[in-house]
């Protein structure tokens, strides 16, 4: 696996938002994330409509808030029925989930990167977050995956140890 650090701007995204435990991501996630996607042609100002953004918080125990959005420039109004959501500038470390691989190994993987690196995860002031290692996973997925056995690239906020 390869790890690149880098620096993203700030960015505003619009789409779905699911909130949920981890028993309830099939089917319900899984529909949201298919539900924004349909709903994609609503968004008139995609940045990159090549890339659907999923976004994990984990701030719900044995669960989390994920956000199925696009990158969107200010002249996009917001959908009926769609959300908001604004992230600031951060500092990130970027790895790539390849097609064909375990998923669960990739992140477990990053998880040790983490831990051996002079970096640790990023967690906003005053927020509860219920995943010790990476309680903020942002998922870059290409809109030409494969749902069944997706590729796409992983950021997770991080700052100095």
């Amino acid at each position: 696996m390869s790890y690149e650090i880098l620096t993203l701007p700030a960015y505003r995204a619009v789409g779905l938002k699911w909130e949920g435990t981890f028993s309830e991501i099939i089917p319900d996630l899984k529909n949201v994330i298919k539900q924004s996607e349909e709903r994609a042609n609503e968004l008139e100002y995609k940045v990159n409509p090549m890339v659907q953004l999923g976004l994990s918080y984990h701030v719900i125990e044995n669960g989390f808030v994920h956000y199925a959005v696009y990158e969107v420039s200010e002249k996009q109004e917001i959908p009926d029925g769609m959300i908001e959501i604004r992230i600031p500038e951060w500092t990130y470390v970027k790895t790539t989930h390849h097609k064909g691989k375990d998923v669960q190994k990739t992140y477990a993987d990053l998880q040790q990167w983490l831990m051996d690196s002079e970096y640790t995860a990023f967690r906003e002031a005053g927020v509860d977050y219920y995943d010790p290692y990476m309680p903020i996973k942002h998922e870059y997925y290409p809109v030409d995956r494969d749902p069944n056995d997706p590729h796409f690239d992983i950021y997770i906020p991080i700052v100095k140890k």
